[in-house]
Formats: C-alpha cells, structure tokens, sequence
C-alpha cells in the first residue's frame, strides 16, 4: 500500500508506474497532512500592525519574490522566517524587514501567525502546503504560486499568481492589504480550514494499516 499526501501526487505516482513499471499501481490511500484547526487559530493583526510573511527563505520558497516585493512596498512591514531546511537567502539593508530564526511547528502561532496579515507562497514546488492551510485557520490569506500542491490544498481559498510574475503578485498584495480585499480574501480562506477532515483522513488510514497488518486493535478513535 502506498499514502499519498495528495490526490495530484497519488495521479502522478501511478501514470509514472504505469508507464515505467508496466503494472498496476499498489493500492494506495491519500492522507492529507494532519491539521488540527483549533491548534492554530489566532487573532490576525490589525492592518497597521499586521506583516506580509515568507516561512522559509530558501530560494526555491521564493525569496527572491519576497524581497522584491519589500522593496516596492516600501511602508509595510515584511517578516521573513528561517526555515529548517534549505541554504537560507538572508539580507541586510531593507528597513521594513525583520528575519527570524527557524520557529518549532508548535510555537508558529503565536510567534508567526498571530504577527502575519498576508503570507506568501511563491514556491517552486510544494507537494501539498501546510503553512498555507495553517495559516487559513486563522484567515489569514495567502498569495500562492499555482503548484499542484498549493492548488490542491487551498482551492478557491488562495491568490495565486506566477512566481516569476512580480507585477501580478503586487497587483495581489495590493489588493490584500486593502480592508476590503483582505476581508474577501480572509473569508475564502476560512472556507479552507472550515473543509479539512483531519479526523476522517486519520481514521481513513487506520482502518488501512489495520487491514494491510492483519489486525483487528484500533489504532485512533472512531
């Protein structure tokens, strides 16, 4: 058996066995990255306050994006975040940025999203986007390059632009940090965190591992 976090990569994985195996796929299951809504929902910041936000800053996470756009965004405020993987494209010299260190996945609450009003998600590939959804539990809107991953995980609930685009990915953020745009934008992504079925995903691939091991003892609640 194999899980995917996906239905885009569980499509991909099987058109790729099929045509390099020349078999059936294994039976496989997808199962959604785990996200318990209540565990991340915060209070956005006002409009004054609030930051523009990229969680890692590794060039493939679209750094290049996020410094461009604080540099045509002169009088907000832009909080990059170092992650934990990735040679990190750190820079000096920006006075409406802030770099933070990496943040553990249980403090990015109330160490980043309790200070994020927009987040940004211009990367290169992402197989699903957790911060992205994290994020939504909150409202928080996020600007997204149409990766499979990203347009899986947010739908209707993201503004998504291409990354190498910049003057579409300001056009979006201008529009974000509008009272107005952001309202809109921030409804569409609590729709988001309002869908997930974490539970229903976990039961889901218990009742598989119960049945791929031969078992009857459950392993979640159900």
């Amino acid at each position: 058996m194999v899980v995917y976090n996906t239905e885009w990569m569980r499509a991909d994985v099987e058109r790729w066995w099929e045509s390099n195996q020349g078999t059936t796929p294994p039976r496989g299951i997808v199962v959604h990255p785990p996200i318990f809504p209540d565990q991340y929902r915060i209070t956005p910041p006002p409009a004054r306050a609030g930051c523009v936000t990229l969680v890692n800053l590794y060039k493939e996470k679209g750094s290049a994006m996020f410094y461009a756009l604080a540099e045509r965004f002169p009088q907000q405020r832009f909080l990059g975040v170092c992650g934990a993987y990735g040679k990190q494209d750190v820079r000096c010299g920006l006075p409406n940025v802030e770099i933070v260190q990496h943040v553990a996945a249980h403090e990015m609450p109330a160490r980043v999203y309790s200070r994020t009003r927009v987040l940004l998600a211009p990367s290169s590939y992402e197989s699903y986007g957790r911060v992205a959804v994290e994020a939504a539990c909150s409202g928080i809107p996020t600007v997204a390059h149409p990766t499979p991953g990203l347009l899986e995980a947010l739908g209707e609930g993201g503004t998504f632009a291409d990354r190498d685009d910049i003057d579409a990915w300001a056009a979006a953020l201008r529009r974000l940090l509008t009272a107005k745009g952001w309202a809109e934008a921030s409804s569409r992504a609590r729709v988001v965190a309002d869908g997930l079925d974490t539970a229903g995903d976990l039961r889901r691939w218990a009742v598989e591992a119960e049945r791929l091991g031969g078992r009857v003892r459950r392993l979640v609640p159900v």
